[in-house]
């Protein structure tokens, strides 16, 4: 059970911190205030859980908790920039944005149907797929 409870904690904390990476990497593309408002309060909340991950993973593990690797950021810098080329439009942003959000959900999901999680744990990953499904239910009004 202790390694699951890591496996997941590492998990959600990569999932929080690509989407923080991939908010800042749009956040200046957009034009809508009212979707930037949105993505600005997921950006917050998405450091939420992230910090939350951080004060809990040394009662699980001495090191830390895994994070986008520098591949990865580059990998997702490359397809934002190549996506966005020739429509910076809310829409694409959003389309864009829903796909990593579903990859979250599918992530978090799988995680707490096949693992067995202590209470804490599961909490967190409940929060991150809520936050996950609020967002996309978001971001479905700019495409």
């Amino acid at each position: 059970m202790e390694q699951e409870n890591i496996n997941a904690l590492d998990e959600i904390h990569k999932g929080a911190c690509m989407g923080v990476d991939a908010i800042n990497l749009v956040l200046e593309k957009v034009e809508s205030k009212d979707l930037k408002k949105c993505l600005e309060k997921d950006l917050q909340d998405y450091k939420t859980i992230a910090t939350q991950i951080e004060k809990i993973y040394p009662e699980y593990d001495s090191g830390e908790p895994h994070k986008t690797s520098a591949l990865n950021k580059i990998m997702t810098w490359t397809s934002v920039e190549a996506k966005t080329m020739n429509d910076k439009s809310d829409a694409k942003i959003a389309e864009l944005l829903v796909q990593g959000v579903n990859m979250g959900i599918i992530e978090g999901k799988k995680i707490l149907n096949n693992k067995n999680l202590n209470q804490e744990v599961e909490d967190i990953v409940n929060k991150y797929v809520n936050m996950q499904e609020k967002s996309l239910e978001a971001l479905k009004e700019y495409l």
